[in-house]
């Protein structure tokens, strides 16, 4: 796979043009509450981008931080923090499909399972990838004796999930999320986070996706809370 070390740009603005479309589109869906994300997009608006700063932290014994790529009715994907404490000792960072058809892209492991790629900014993804819907970033073994971080998640900043999902209209996107990942060998059971900074996922079905690509004239920006995320029927997350 052919890596590039190309950096994320700035993301653009909605112009007033768009805020003012995208206001007319809240107001006349009002308590229907419908996503209506691809009504309000300019024609040319290919890739949706939305920043973020989601902490994903440890805690006993299972924690879910949901990720919708496109702002509809359905979650598209669940990252987690788990404890495990059985023949081996540790926490581990992963992220699945809420729906078969919503996947990962890494390595193989298991059936439906992989090990979740850290791609950089520039990556490709789309279909000549490999995906499982059940993907595991980092872990963190501990022992009375030291601990170990493995993974190609283990301490990474700026590094990007592949991912692919179903629509509403059950057709396929390609999308990415860019998280940061501490694995710190201290001792305890909370050295293991990410923080989400952002995602996006391509309009057209089945079209491949450049990771971190965020700069006009094929991105629209929706901010979270904006009349952008509101029109795209975007539902508060917990965290």
């Amino acid at each position: 796979m052919k890596k590039s070390s190309q950096s994320p740009r700035t993301p653009s603005r909605l112009s007033d043009t768009v805020h003012h479309q995208l206001n007319m589109y809240v107001l006349a869906a009002g308590a229907a509450e419908v996503g209506i994300l691809a009504s309000a997009q300019p024609v040319d608006a290919k890739v949706v981008y939305t920043p973020a700063h989601t902490k994903i932290v440890f805690c006993d014994p299972t924690c879910h931080y949901p990720l919708n790529l496109n702002h509809d009715a359905d979650i598209d994907f669940l990252l987690s923090t788990n404890r495990f404490d059985s023949t081996l000792a540790g926490t581990s960072l992963g992220i699945h499909g809420a729906a078969p058809a919503n996947q990962v892209a890494g390595n193989p492991v298991a059936t439906s399972a992989v090990s979740a790629w850290a791609l950089q900014a520039g990556d490709r993804v789309g279909p000549d990838l490999l995906f499982g819907r059940f993907a595991g970033m980092a872990t963190r073994l501990l022992s009375s004796e030291r601990v170990w971080c493995y993974g190609f998640w283990a301490n990474v900043t700026k590094h990007y999930l592949g991912l692919r999902f179903q629509d509403l209209h059950q057709r396929l996107h390609y999308g990415w999320a860019r998280l940061n990942v501490s694995c710190r060998e201290s001792t305890g059971w909370g050295g293991l986070s990410g923080l989400l900074t952002g995602y996006a996922y391509e309009t057209i079905p089945n079209k491949a996706i450049i990771a971190g690509k965020t700069e006009v004239p094929d991105v629209i920006t929706l901010e979270p809370g904006s009349l952008g995320a509101l029109a795209a029927g975007h539902r508060g997350k917990s965290h």
